[in-house]
């Protein structure tokens, strides 16, 4: 089971949720759903449903409305305290992450020690199997799809490729890429490794769309040929 933390990253993964607690934090006092699809350009019931994700993640509480005449009172959502410093902490991080990624980046190896960390946190996000258990190719992209999706891409798989859809540090991405990508590219070439199903990263290719990036992956040269 996914901890707090995750679930919390899960849940703003998605573009229109962290649209809808930008919204809210706007709003101490709470707003209903249907003047929130009103701004957000979104039928009600989709509002509902992502309410209902960042409710069970912690981030949304609801509460009646005081009524003014009989009858059933509206719900008014708000961002509960875990909401309010999801909302407002993010600024405070991009800084620190601007501040950091430049540095790495004056460097003359910085690239190289980018890839070199990531692979590092690919060996340890990734759910090992038991020493005896074999991985299939299938089960090893799964994986890289989990992990990427648990740190907020929303990655799509397409064969052998996975569309990342969201990358939470896209302006960082648009300034260091050899940062920022090398990391990525370094830490899923890593996990697939650790997995040891012969699946390699064969590339990254980065902003093939303002709102996709694509991981290419390969099966290795050994079973390519088997």
């Amino acid at each position: 089971m996914a901890d707090a933390s995750t679930a919390r990253h899960r849940a703003l993964a998605d573009e229109r949720r962290a649209r809808v607690v930008d919204e809210l934090r706007t709003e101490p006092g709470g707003v209903d759903v249907h003047e929130l699809a009103e701004r957000l350009g979104l039928h009600p019931n989709t509002v509902r449903w992502h309410l209902g994700v960042l409710s069970d993640a912690g981030l949304v509480v609801s509460a009646p409305a005081a009524r003014s005449a009989p009858g059933r009172p509206r719900i008014l959502y708000s961002l509960s305290p875990d909401g309010q410093s999801a909302a407002s902490g993010g600024d405070d991080h991009k800084l620190l992450a601007m501040i950091l990624t430049g540095v790495v980046a004056s460097e003359e190896d910085g690239a190289a020690r980018a890839r070199e960390a990531g692979r590092a946190w690919g060996r340890y996000l990734v759910s090992r199997p038991s020493p005896l258990e074999p991985v299939s190719e299938d089960a090893a992209v799964a994986e890289v799809v989990r992990i990427l999706e648990d740190e907020g891409f929303a990655p799509e798989l397409d064969g052998l490729d996975v569309r990342m859809r969201r990358c939470p540090f896209h302006d960082l991405a648009e300034q260091h890429p050899e940062v920022v990508c090398g990391i990525h590219e370094g830490l899923l070439a890593s996990a697939l490794a650790e997995l040891g199903a012969g699946i390699e990263v064969e590339g990254l290719d980065v902003f093939v769309l303002p709102d996709l990036c694509v991981a290419r992956l390969s099966r290795g040269r050994a079973r390519a040929a088997s």
